[in-house]
């Protein structure tokens, strides 16, 4: 069963506080998404290491009940 953006979202910012998350369905099937993370707690990181904490915060639903995530992040300007 796929996995809702409202899940998506409630678990990225319950692991980054702060974070503004927008999502976008990218083929219609609330299976593919893209995601653009805005962080205070990726000042400072490397693009990778931001995207690891993405992933942590996902867990194990990532490949799983999360089939694929497009993910953009940044932190506020």
């Amino acid at each position: 069963m796929p996995m809702a953006s409202e899940d998506i979202v409630a678990l990225i910012e319950a692991a980054l506080p702060g974070a503004v998350v927008e999502m976008r369905d990218l083929a219609g099937d609330n299976d593919h998404w893209a995601a653009k993370v805005t962080a205070p707690q990726f000042a400072g990181k490397t693009r990778v290491a931001q995207h690891k904490m993405v992933y942590e915060a996902l867990g194990e639903r990532m490949g799983g009940e999360l089939h694929a995530l497009q993910l953009t992040t940044q932190a506020p300007n």
